[in-house]
């Protein structure tokens, strides 16, 4: 049999159509493959196929073969994702706030280039172009690794922290750069956030990633290890409103029955609830970062949650409350 003349890209090609034109439930027989690779100008016999599919193993690319009627039919199996899977990563890209439409279209395409042309159209039909505002800042993908290596060589970052100003323009909150022992990165509100240490405070401090610019690298070996030694993320994250900071307090709730829900999900299955006296009402106990973010989440739930103690937040919650029923001409006095 001639050969073809891009004969040297046999095995990339048998590559290609098998893993972008089979799965579990689309495959070829062996004249349809001949077929598929004559289109690059490829020849190939029965037997050199077979040896090809067992070159195609050794890169990781399984091909097997299955009896229909009188034929043998073939197809990928073992693909790096699952269908279900990468669904799972396309919903995750598509829903990441900090993802740009333009990145989440990059990292899908890439997703979609481990799975054959039939369930990629599942995932372009799944994934819908939402007109959620994405953040434009792309260099948060560079932030973040810069973070993961100053946190693996144990040194110290300095950058400059952005805010928004009146003119819709990212402008840094202060004339110095800061300098901070990086220790984590956590995911809260759709957003990434770097938890670092203030060594010149002494104190755990954390810094949305995507106002983060100009992260370099400096020769100072981190602050805070001890403190880190004894951290707990996720106990950090749960008590820390919208990553908004405060001081933390041991906080004595009551709401009503109907809303333990609401409590589990903000503070997790291990806090203790109690019934209250009020009938159609329980009790806890948590620890809180308290901030006008924690105040705002009260409000939100209503007049079937209340805090019983300490005095000062509860008095501290009651004078928000009326500075901001001033603002909208409630008399406080009557």
């Amino acid at each position: 049999m001639p050969k073809g003349k891009d004969q040297k890209l046999k095995l990339y090609r048998l590559a290609q159509i098998m893993v972008e034109k089979t799965d579990e439930d689309h495959m070829l027989d062996i004249g349809q493959i001949r077929q598929e690779l004559g289109r690059y100008d490829i020849t190939a016999d029965r037997k050199s196929l077979y040896d090809d599919f067992r070159a195609l193993e050794v890169m990781g690319i399984k091909v097997e073969g299955e009896k229909v009627g009188r034929n043998y039919y073939y197809h990928v199996i073992g693909k790096p994702f699952e269908i279900a899977e990468t669904k799972l990563l396309v919903d995750a890209i598509q829903s990441s706030k900090f993802i740009t439409e333009k990145k989440s279209r990059q990292l899908i395409k890439k997703l979609t280039a481990n799975v054959s042309e039939y369930e990629a159209h599942k995932l372009s039909r799944q994934v819908v172009v939402s007109g959620r505002i994405k953040t434009m800042n792309e260099s948060i993908y560079y932030n973040v690794d810069e973070i993961h290596n100053a946190i693996t060589d144990n040194k110290k970052i300095r950058f400059e922290y952005l805010k928004w100003n009146l003119k819709k323009e990212l402008v840094p909150r202060k004339e110095d750069k800061y300098e901070v022992s990086p220790w984590a990165l956590t995911w809260d509100d759709e957003n990434y956030y770097l938890i670092g240490y203030d060594g010149e405070e002494e104190k755990i401090k954390h810094y949305r990633v995507d106002k983060m610019r100009g992260i370099t690298m400096i020769d100072k070996p981190r602050d805070g290890k001890k403190i880190f030694d004894e951290f707990d993320m996720a106990t950090y994250s749960k008590e820390s409103f919208g990553m908004y900071g405060g001081i933390e307090k041991s906080l004595h709730i009551r709401f009503r029955d109907e809303l333990v829900g609401v409590m589990i999900d903000r503070f997790g299955k291990d806090i203790l609830i109690h019934p209250a006296a009020e009938p159609g009402f329980s009790e806890t106990h948590v620890n809180v970062a308290v901030s006008n973010q924690f105040f705002g989440w009260m409000f939100g739930i209503g007049e079937d949650v209340e805090i019983i103690a300490p005095e000062d937040v509860r008095s501290d919650f009651e004078k928000l409350l009326k500075s901001v029923a001033g603002r909208y001409g409630y008399d406080n006095n009557r």
